[in-house]
């Protein structure tokens, strides 16, 4: 695709997987809050939207090896997802909610108004995470690939509707990885921090960058997809 200022910023990072390390670098949200026009987005980063486009485009010539999932069958999209991103989170939000409040019980009294804060919203995003990736594998995933195999065991024509749900779920997690980035002032640990906090700090920022590409694949290619296929029946 061309990019252009008038790109959305969902439909370059989409048509254009190698770009989403170059919106990570400056910030951009390129899931939820992806429907922005590029032009819009760096006017509220404060770039220079040609500068990049420069970067967009060079990023792409560099060649990307990710599957183009526009094109991949929904089902193994769906797989990816579930091995890529839900069995992983599984596995860390335990550890790094472990890690916080070994952190809060040695750290707290010094930095409350951060610690506390953070471990109260990791608390909410964690439990809210696990029902979200629970309801997608029991029911809106296998949903989905009956729906694309015609086996008429889905929620056919009426797939919009959890998977509004399932977005709005979405929006609520990057409020909270939002509230987690500002409190943390954007992971940056104290000086004086042990080796545990600056861990606990890495592990943070490596979640929100999954869960920016996980929300990106459901939101931007998985669920339109699939709301498409439904309406085209």
């Amino acid at each position: 695709m061309g990019i252009s200022q008038a790109s959305t910023v969902a439909e370059v990072a989409t048509a254009l997987p190698a770009t989403i390390k170059v919106f990570q670098q400056h910030g951009i949200d390129f899931c939820c809050g992806g429907k922005r026009p590029l032009a819009d987005a760096c006017a509220a980063r404060g770039l220079d939207v040609n500068a990049l486009i420069a970067e967009l485009q060079a990023a792409t010539i560099a060649g990307d090896t990710d599957r183009n999932w526009e094109q991949a069958p929904m089902a193994d999209l769906v797989a990816h997802i579930q091995q890529r991103f839900h069995e992983p989170l599984r596995a860390e939000l335990p550890r790094l909610e472990a890690m916080l409040a070994r952190v809060v019980s040695r750290h707290g009294d010094r930095y409350p108004d951060t610690l506390l804060p953070l471990e109260r919203t990791f608390e909410v995003l964690s439990a809210d995470l696990l029902e979200h990736m629970a309801k997608e594998d029991a029911v809106l995933f296998p949903a989905i690939v009956a729906l694309e195999e015609g086996s008429g065991g889905g929620l056919g024509g009426m797939i919009s509707s959890p998977i509004g749900v399932m977005e709005a779920e979405h929006d609520a997690a990057g409020r909270a990885l939002g509230e987690m980035r500002r409190l943390t002032s954007g992971y940056a640990p104290p000086a004086d921090a042990c080796p545990t906090f600056r861990g606990l700090y890495y592990g943070l920022t490596e979640l929100e960058r999954d869960m920016h590409q996980h929300v990106h694949l459901e939101n931007n290619i998985l669920f339109p997809r699939a709301v498409g296929l439904a309406r085209s029946r």
